[in-house]
């Protein structure tokens, strides 16, 4: 069975969940957590600068599904700061007072010859040597974009923006939900329903990037030469933001005063670059195109969530640009995707605890 798993570490010992052990009583109630009906374990989300960790509890009597969760402890720790994540494991460790046995990692690349390969990370990521380090029984490794995924279930209200109201649908049964994450590069996974859940990661940003206006095709022929493959991550991604920028002060024949896609999102949000605010507009026109065509591929009926950090910062122009508009517009389809809610996701904690999720759901089938 395809769990969605693109990354796994050591295999887990015959024990299904193990309680986590409190080593004093440094945070108050905690030892308290751990009485009764819950379990606990220790999830991670590491990526080029950060690494976020976070504590967990599930309740151990509801289905593996079903099982309510609760995060104890988080915390964010600049990598660059530490030789290696064995050294930032152990301090959030000794900071809160707690011994884990399982260590569920959602980590950006992919798993080859017992390590992470990823390009953006401080150090090496090595499941079976953290294992030994920190004296756990399993390291447990996914892809990010795979826990972001399943952290779906667990999402806050308060976390999600609605950007598209679906209408009613005569089928009221949930379907596929699809995750776009437009962040260093453009990730894109798919999460089915069942129980347990299972996560079908995709290669969907290097979809070849389509113009469909005339200013969209001056702008890719800016990007690349004519014949090139130019994949959609070049343009709906941080990185692509800003290439997306400059190319345009180049077609206006205007200096590049902005240098980063932070810069670039505030400035047009103050509406105090004519470039910058023309970037943005392209950029939600361009990313509902994709989003309509990801949930027309998947039948994403349990809707699209869009997720990544620079985002949740400019939910106002969204709403505002051509973002639905472009989305439904795909012919014959508008009437399925009028059914399709789309979100955008502002929840800093989405890979820790997409991670703890995947794990608990399934410690019972591993």
């Amino acid at each position: 069975m395809n769990d969605g798993v693109q990354m796994r570490g050591e295999q887990p010992t015959s024990r299904a969940f193990a309680d986590d052990e409190p080593a004093g009583g440094k945070v108050a109630g905690m030892s308290a957590v751990l009485e009764g009906a819950q379990r606990t374990l220790l999830a991670a989300d590491v990526g080029g600068t950060n690494a976020r960790l976070g504590f967990l509890a599930f309740d151990a009597q509801a289905a593996q599904s079903d099982a309510a969760l609760s995060v104890l402890a988080y915390q964010v720790y600049p990598c660059r700061d530490y030789v290696d994540l064995a050294s930032i494991v152990r301090r959030f460790c000794n900071e809160h007072a707690i011994k884990p046995r399982r260590f569920a990692l959602a980590c950006a690349g992919y798993l080859h010859d017992g390590r992470v390969l990823n390009s953006n990370l401080q150090w090496p990521i090595e499941p079976a040597a953290l294992k030994r380090e920190l004296g756990m029984d399993d390291v447990s490794v996914l892809n990010d974009l795979v826990a972001q995924a399943h952290a779906m279930p667990h999402l806050q209200a308060s976390s999600v923006t609605l950007l598209h109201a679906p209408a009613p649908s005569r089928n009221a049964a949930a379907g596929p939900v699809v995750v776009i994450a437009p962040g260093t590069g453009l990730g894109v996974a798919v999460r089915l329903p069942g129980s347990p859940s299972q996560v079908l990661p995709t290669e969907a940003g290097h979809i070849q990037l389509a113009a469909r206006t005339p200013r969209e095709q001056q702008l890719l022929a800016e990007l690349a030469p004519a014949g090139t493959h130019l994949p959609y991550d070049h343009a709906l991604s941080g990185p692509g933001l800003l290439r997306m920028y400059q190319a345009l002060c180049r077609i206006e024949h205007q200096a590049i005063r902005l240098h980063s896609p932070a810069e670039v999102v505030a400035a047009a949000m103050e509406n105090a670059d004519p470039v910058a605010v023309e970037t943005l507009q392209l950029f939600c026109g361009w990313l509902g195109s994709f989003t309509g065509d990801m949930a027309m591929l998947y039948g994403a009926t349990g809707g699209i969530y869009l997720a990544g950090g620079f985002l949740a910062h400019m939910i106002a122009v969204l709403e505002a640009s051509e973002f639905v508009a472009r989305f439904l517009d795909k012919g014959v389809m508008r009437p399925f995707l009028q059914t399709v809610p789309v979100h955008v996701v502002d929840h800093a904690q989405l890979g820790v605890i997409g991670a703890a999720s995947w794990l608990h759901e399934h410690a019972a089938t591993v």
